[in-house]
C-alpha cells in the first residue's frame, strides 16, 4: 500500500491531480468493449472456420474408427466361428477318411468278385467252345479216316478184281492196311 501512496504522491508532486482509481474514462471503456466484441467475433469466426471443420473431421474419424472396430469385432466373431467349425472338421476328418477308405475297399472287393465271376464264366465258355471244337475236329478226323478207308477198300477191291487174287494175298493186304491205319481207329 505504501507503493500506491508513493505513486499517488508522485503524481501529485508532478502537478497532476489523480482523482480516479482505475482511470475509467470513456475512451478506455469504448476500447475495452470494442476489444471484447472483436474477440467475440474472432472467436465465432475462428470457431466457424477452424473449430467446426476440425470437429467434423474428428467426428468423421471417430465414426470411421467405431465402424472399423465394429467390423473388426464382427470379423473376429466370424473367424472364431470358422475356427471352431474347422477344428470340428479336423476332428472328424479321420473318421471321414476311414469311412471313405472302407467304402473304397468294399467297392474294390465287389468289383474283384465281379471280375472273377466274369473270368470264370469266360473260361467256362472258352473250355466249352474248345471241347466242341475238339469234338468237331475228332468227328472230322473220323470222317476223313472213313473216306480214306473207303478209298483204300475200293483200291483193294480194284486190285483184287484186277489181279484175281487168292485168299492169301487178300488177307495179307487187309493186315497191311490195318497196320497202316492202326487198331485204335477200328475200336473207336
Amino acid at each position: 500500500m505504501e507503493s500506491i501512496l508513493a505513486a499517488g504522491s508522485f503524481l501529485i508532486a508532478s502537478g497532476e491531480e489523480y482523482t480516479r482509481i482505475l482511470g475509467l474514462d470513456p475512451q478506455l471503456i469504448h476500447d475495452a468493449i470494442l476489444l471484447g466484441v472483436n474477440i467475440f467475433i474472432l472467436f465465432f469466426a475462428l470457431s466457424y472456420l477452424l473449430f467446426n471443420p476440425a470437429r467434423a473431421m474428428l467426428e468423421k474419424r471417430s465414426e470411421r474408427i467405431r465402424t472399423d472396430l465394429e467390423g473388426a469385432a464382427k470379423e473376429k466373431e466370424s473367424a472364431e466361428g470358422l475356427k471352431t467349425e474347422y477344428e470340428a472338421k479336423l476332428k472328424n476328418i479321420d473318421k471321414e477318411a476311414e469311412a471313405i477308405l472302407s467304402d473304397a475297399r468294399k467297392k474294390a472287393l465287389r468289383r474283384e468278385e465281379e471280375i472273377l465271376e466274369e473270368a470264370k464264366a469266360e473260361s467256362a465258355r472258352i473250355i466249352e467252345r474248345a471241347g466242341r471244337e475238339a469234338e468237331l475236329e475228332k468227328k472230322k478226323a473220323l470222317d476223313e479216316m472213313k473216306k480214306e478207308m473207303i478209298t483204300i477198300a475200293s483200291l483193294m477191291a480194284g486190285k483184287a478184281v484186277a489181279g484175281s487174287m487168292d485168299v492169301k494175298i487178300q488177307d495179307e493186304l487187309i493186315d497191311r492196311t490195318l497196320k497202316e491205319i492202326g487198331d485204335e481207329t477200328w475200336q473207336s
